[in-house]
């Protein structure tokens, strides 16, 4: 059985108090429960104040097969930063300009840009599946899309990790495996109506939403949305064109992270949950785990530690 935990952040205090009070102990540098396996969702940096902690922890469990862990977009890009662009001379995969810099900080600034440590969680980040399938239930950062995941295919390795010459194309717009790796890892987002737009959290311009992706049927721009209350009515309450939406096969269910929930956690639909709750927010975060039993999704089965 396994205990399925949202978005870290580099919080490590919040992941302890929560571990513990999943009924894990931390023995030989190591937590481990007795008889159940943790599985991190991704986004383990960026942001918090003890990123390479929070590295530690999830690596050693995974290294002593007492987790599973995926890759998040923020691991993305962080292997994407720290890689020469083999087809632009002194540039890098993801640009060093100063809004990726911003986002990025953080991280660098605890690793060290450059260091051996940095050099290191780099190439464990590598070592991170995309995706699991597993027998009782799939985990992807952002978004379950199979046309996507077909995409992928040929550039993962048989642990569903990115293959080496994968990465170079998968940081290129306009190829099909960035926009796998794009809606797998940071959701689906469709195009708003021309003239349409607005600003997200970070005061970016947007043209495009972010998609409510697991809902069954293609309703409206606005009811696909998801944007912040203050924006919503920015949205056009217009149909969206048909064949929008990727569906669901609902022959298991599937766990995310990645969308900055709030709120009482609960399932996103009867196969789906995510675990992201917004642990960075100072006033209304949690970090969030399901305790999986095999059964139904139910709101009684996830647990919760707040900031």
């Amino acid at each position: 059985m396994y205990d399925i935990i949202g978005d870290i952040h580099g919080f490590a205090e919040p992941l302890k108090q929560l571990l513990d009070r999943l009924g894990y102990q931390e023995i030989d540098g190591v937590w481990q429960h007795p008889i159940r396996k943790a599985l991190f969702l991704g986004d383990y940096i960026d942001r918090g104040p003890q990123q390479v902690e929070v590295v530690r922890i999830v690596r050693a469990m995974v290294e002593a097969d007492k987790a599973l862990a995926i890759m998040g977009n923020h691991e993305f890009n962080a292997v994407a930063w720290a890689s020469p662009n083999p087809g632009s001379p002194d540039a890098y995969l993801r640009p060093h300009n100063a809004k990726n810099r911003h986002q990025h900080h953080g991280f660098l600034e605890q690793v060290s840009e450059n260091s051996p440590l940095h050099h290191e969680i780099i190439g464990w980040f590598k070592t991170l599946p995309v995706f699991l399938d597993l027998p009782e239930f799939r985990a992807v950062h952002a978004c379950w899309h199979n046309e996507y995941l077909a995409d992928l295919a040929p550039w993962l390795d048989s642990n569903n990790c990115l293959k080496e010459e994968g990465w170079y194309p998968a940081s290129q717009k306009g190829e099909p495996v960035y926009a796998a790796i794009e809606t797998l890892l940071k959701g689906l987002e469709i195009p708003l109506p021309q003239g349409a737009g607005f600003s997200d959290k970070d005061g970016h311009a947007r043209t495009d939403i972010r998609a409510r992706w697991w809902l069954e049927h293609a309703p409206t721009y606005r009811d696909l949305a998801m944007v912040p209350v203050d924006v919503i009515d920015r949205i056009p309450h217009e149909l969206v064109p048909e064949g929008i939406l990727p569906g669901y096969d609902n022959e298991k269910p599937a766990f995310v992270g990645h969308y900055w929930l709030t709120g009482d956690p609960a399932p996103l639909a009867d196969h789906i949950a995510c675990l992201d709750y917004s642990v960075v927010s100072a006033r209304q975060g949690k970090l969030v785990a399901y305790r999986w039993d095999g059964r139904p999704l139910t709101k009684d089965n996830y647990i919760w530690v707040t900031r």
